[in-house]
């Protein structure tokens, strides 16, 4: 049954169909060789209504929103603009500034996809001004915006946790340490790259000119706080914080910058619509195919023949990182989640590991393979906004790829890098 299901969703995807259609049609197969027929499909249309219930899956359009304010105002130029101010001037400071803004915004979004569009759009056209390579400023942006994929609030972590049971709250801010890690290392590299290819410095900021960047950030760092300080201090959850996100996104975009008028309410509804849909579509169709799945045992048959769950923690944890690292090279992010962790959820408990490493781990290798050829996501959304061609865009990533798999290596190897600040917030 796995094969025929397999095989089905296999020649689906060649034949160009969008991953929710081979998803579903790949579960009804399953279902239909289980129960030998569809008499009580219901069952399995339960499934999938069952997927998009747990509450907490309310975060996601509300971060989407927030987000999508943010990248049509102004609240992403300032922090790029206040980062500038304190570490444009030293060697490679654009770079490590373009690498922070990442970070930065991902603490605001949590989308990789919208951080390339908000951070690389002002900052790509400095960076080639200044003598950075276009293949070394796509590469920076698409593989610094993973960063957003760990830094709280993350999507991705929402979406795992919902399906893992796992805390949303501590997976947030297990994800803080591996984040900053990867910030460090990318930081690093851009610093040798300016040295070795005689990259020109940027004018040194005026301590009044920093004061003035500061001052006009200070209103979105508030985000970061909101999010982090609002679930840790025990203000509400992070589905609140969520909406209240989006409230201060408002706030901030339409009273307080005028940015945006009440005419650009529409379009930005439209798009987080569209966007939400999809989530929402696939997550459903993901929890009826790992119903299906499980019921039929196969993730158990999968990983018993494999010889995984006698392999330990450790072997369990290499295994989780090169499977949703080798199918996010293909596939979007939010499936892989939706597949691959009920299959792995089994050897995660049998080896007793802390779920929230797995999350931590798994979110890492989507990120990772969202912005690794052949077709990571943030490949093509560097491509469509900033109109290049696919080898220019990953003719610069394989250092980067390379930082990221060492973190992952570090990450498995010692794991109070993700699990030292959940302890201290929650043990």
């Amino acid at each position: 049954m796995a094969l025929t299901m397999f095989l089905v969703m296999v020649i689906l995807l060649l034949l160009g169909f969008p991953m929710m259609v081979p998803l579903i049609v790949g579960a009804l197969v399953g279902f239909y060789m289980m129960f030998d027929g569809f008499g009580q499909v219901n069952m399995f249309i339960q499934q999938m209504m069952g997927g998009i219930r747990p509450a907490a899956l309310i975060a996601v359009p509300m971060f989407i929103l927030a987000a999508d304010i943010m990248t049509r105002g102004q609240s992403a130029n300032r922090l790029v603009n206040m980062v500038m101010a304190f570490i444009g001037h030293i060697k490679g400071g654009l770079a490590v500034s373009t690498a922070a803004s990442c970070t930065l915004f991902g603490a605001v979004s949590g989308s990789t996809q919208a951080t390339v569009v908000a951070v690389g759009s002002p900052l790509r056209p400095r960076m080639l001004k200044a003598g950075y390579k276009d293949p070394f400023t796509l590469a920076l942006i698409i593989n610094a915006s993973d960063i957003a994929f760990l830094i709280p609030p993350s999507i991705g972590m929402i979406i795992y946790g919902v399906i893992s049971g796992t805390s949303i709250a501590e997976l947030f801010i297990a994800g803080i340490g591996p984040g900053l890690l990867i910030l460090l290392m990318f930081s690093t590299y851009c610093i040798i790259y300016a040295i070795v290819k005689k990259v020109p410095t940027e004018p040194r900021a005026s301590w009044l000119d920093r004061a003035k960047a500061v001052q006009k950030a200070l209103w979105p760092l508030g985000f970061p706080v909101i999010i982090v300080g609002g679930i840790y201090g025990g203000i509400f959850s992070p589905t609140e914080a969520a909406a209240v996100c989006v409230l201060y996104a408002v706030i901030l975009e339409f009273l307080i910058f005028r940015s945006l008028r009440a005419k650009d309410i529409f379009t930005i509804a439209k798009s987080t619509g569209l966007i939400t849909a999809v989530v929402f579509i696939l997550v459903a169709v993901g929890n009826g195919f790992s119903w299906i799945i499980s019921f039929a045992q196969i993730p158990q048959t999968i990983l018993g023949g494999l010889g995984i769950n006698e392999a330990g923690p450790t072997g369990v944890l290499v295994a989780i990182a090169v499977a949703f690292f080798i199918a996010c090279m293909f596939v979007d992010p939010i499936v892989v989640i939706l597949v691959l962790t009920p299959i792995f959820a089994p050897a995660v408990a049998a080896t007793g590991l802390d779920p929230v490493l797995g999350g931590v781990l798994i979110t890492l290798m989507v990120a990772i393979g969202s912005a690794t050829p052949p077709f990571g996501c943030d490949i093509f959304t560097a491509i469509a906004i900033f109109k290049r061609p696919y080898w220019e865009v990953i003719k610069g990533t394989p250092p980067f790829v390379a930082m990221l798999l060492l973190a992952t290596m570090l990450i498995i190897l010692f794991p109070q890098i993700a699990l030292f600040l959940r302890d201290l917030a929650f043990r």
